[in-house]
């Protein structure tokens, strides 16, 4: 549905929680994941990106609950739903992870659980990856959305724009 109520100063603040999710999955998963990986400081490092990334998912959360002007409201919505799908990504590699330990504590050579543990804890954070990925794409195109002053149809039917 496009939103020609809209000013340019509501687009940009429309942008915002976009920009904000982009920003924060590039830095916390793309950048920082990695390099506590290369670092070796073990998987209690990988709380470190995940805290960072929370702090902001609880961010976007507080802020998609505050009423502002309408289209500005469904951005930071539309924002927040994309975070669900990035928790539920969480949820499955810390999932895999939980069953990576068990299966790499349930062999009798230390080695072997070493080796375990590492492929199966790498394989473990795919779904992290993925969502991260997907998610990065589907925020560019709502980013897009905000500047042609769009809101999804599915969301303007549910939250109704106000009469002009």
């Amino acid at each position: 549905m496009r939103y020609e109520n809209a000013t340019p100063e509501e687009v940009k603040k429309a942008q915002a929680p976009h920009n904000l999710f982009i920003s924060g999955v590039f830095l916390f998963d793309l950048l920082m994941t990695p390099a506590i990986l290369a670092l070796k400081i073990g998987m209690v490092g990988l709380l470190i990106p995940l805290l960072c990334s929370g702090a902001l998912i609880a961010w976007i959360y507080l802020r998609s609950k505050k009423t502002t002007t309408w289209f500005v409201d469904m951005h930071w919505k539309i924002s927040f739903g994309r975070c669900k799908l990035l928790m539920l990504a969480y949820a499955v590699s810390a999932t895999l992870i939980f069953l990576a330990w068990l299966i790499s504590i349930s062999t009798k050579d230390h080695n072997m659980s070493h080796i375990i543990w590492t492929a199966l804890t790498r394989v473990a954070l795919m779904p992290t990856v993925i969502m991260v990925l997907v998610t990065a794409v589907m925020e560019f195109g709502s980013f897009a959305q905000a500047a042609k002053r769009e809101v999804p149809d599915k969301l303007a039917a549910k939250f109704p724009a106000p009469a002009a």
